[in-house]
């Protein structure tokens, strides 16, 4: 929704909008760490928490602080600007025409037409998020929420490395990154080419 305001709904200060999101791709991920932590543990109404934060863990030890943080980054909403730019202004003109709302026309009109955006944005977001290793170490404790990444850390102590079970591990890591590339790989390249980014 964000990347068809930008793209298509003018209103004052749309360009600072959008210019302030490109500035955000130039901060690197882990200067942002230490503020989403305070986020995520300070979280209002969740884990023990009052309405002000306080009291409690927040999202800590939960599914909400694997999730919720890696769901939405400048770089996905960029890729989405950029993609319902290059969808033509006339089916927005007709379907005003025809009466629809704003809501209307982005779900029923334009959403259709952007899959491949959608499968490049979530092949990207999950790739990120599997092979994301120091989030998930620093936002959980308990031993079924760890990922694979963190997994796999454990086969190196030390006292020395347990390679087999290591690279047995990170071959079954890659597995699932290959199958879903494989099934979305044709929306995937056409997302990448019809976004404008070479």
């Amino acid at each position: 929704m964000a990347g068809y305001a930008l793209a298509r709904i003018r209103f004052r200060g749309r360009e600072i909008v959008f210019i302030t999101l490109v500035a955000m791709l130039m901060i690197p991920t882990y200067t942002k760490i230490v503020p989403q932590f305070l986020i995520v543990k300070f979280m209002p109404l969740f884990g023990g928490n009052d309405i002000t934060g306080q009291g409690g863990t927040g999202w800590l030890d939960t599914w909400w602080a694997l999730l919720i943080p890696g769901g939405l980054s400048a770089a996905s909403i960029f890729l989405f600007r950029q993609f319902f730019l290059s969808l033509p202004k006339e089916l927005e003109e007709a379907a005003r025409i025809d009466g629809l709302g704003e809501f209307r026309i982005f779900a029923q009109i334009y959403t259709p037409l952007i899959k491949p955006a959608i499968a490049t944005v979530g092949l990207l977001t999950f790739q990120e998020s599997w092979n994301n290793f120091l989030w998930p170490l620093l936002v959980t404790t308990s031993d079924d929420l760890r990922v694979i990444q963190v997994g796999l850390a454990v086969f190196q102590q030390l006292d020395g490395t347990k390679w087999h079970y290591l690279m047995a591990g990170t071959t079954l890591a890659t597995v699932p990154m290959v199958l879903l590339f494989i099934v979305a790989q044709k929306y995937f390249i056409q997302g990448f080419t019809q976004s404008g980014i070479k």
